[in-house]
């Protein structure tokens, strides 16, 4: 079972585990677009917040990022009691998972890019996320495959884009170097010697005597 909340932005899905096996198959079937959260050297549910596509970590809205602070802080056995606490938070494709590791334990691939900040204690705010909660039971795999296939359609559809944008580009070249090249003036039966111009000349000339004779 995954637990789904309305952030108060409204435009972004706020997601989590309800136990440690929930968090697993989450910690596999994320996406790239996935945000993970937990409270800092506590135990807490793993909360997870979908961004858009291209959008960047340090483009989280400020009211996206407190929602997902206080919801995982509320949803921390020690963290809940405390007045404020540390939570961190990196892109779910940072996260670090070896076979040693228990249930719900990761690591991070590259700890730089693992954000941390202070939350307070914001039961207002985790009321208001609390009333849109809803139960769902999704195939995570599934998920993640369809998503996948999108995102390698999208890939396959933006390089035969930037083929044919250079294909018509190297048209437009070939055509403009024809246009300013002589070599289409320049052709054989296009020129004429200087031998044919006289020959020309002494025609016309005799042409003209044989019509002054007559």
């Amino acid at each position: 079972m995954v637990y789904y909340f309305k952030s108060r932005c409204g435009e972004y899905t706020v997601y989590m585990g309800k136990d440690k096996s929930e968090n697993e198959d989450l910690i596999k079937n994320g996406w790239n677009e996935d945000v993970w959260w937990h409270v800092d050297n506590l135990s807490s549910a793993h909360v997870y917040c979908r961004l858009k596509p291209g959008q960047t970590i340090a483009e989280i809205p400020e009211d996206l990022l407190l929602d997902c602070a206080s919801l995982v802080k509320a949803n921390s056995i020690a963290g809940c009691k405390l007045q404020t606490a540390h939570v961190v938070y990196t892109r779910w494709k940072n996260l670090k998972k070896t076979s040693t590791m228990v249930d719900g334990q990761v690591g991070f691939h590259r700890p730089d890019n693992v954000k941390r900040v202070e939350v307070e204690k914001n039961n207002h705010i985790v009321k208001q996320l609390d009333k849109t909660k809803e139960e769902r039971y999704p195939d995570l795999w599934q998920e993640q495959q369809d998503r996948l296939r999108e995102l390698q359609g999208e890939k396959k559809a933006s390089l035969r884009a930037e083929e044919k944008a250079k294909k018509l580009a190297a048209l437009e070249a070939k055509k403009r170097k024809e246009e300013l090249s002589y070599d289409r003036i320049m052709k054989s039966e296009n020129m004429m010697n200087t031998a044919d111009i006289e020959a020309t000349e002494d025609s016309a000339a005799a042409e003209a005597y044989e019509d002054d004779f007559f």
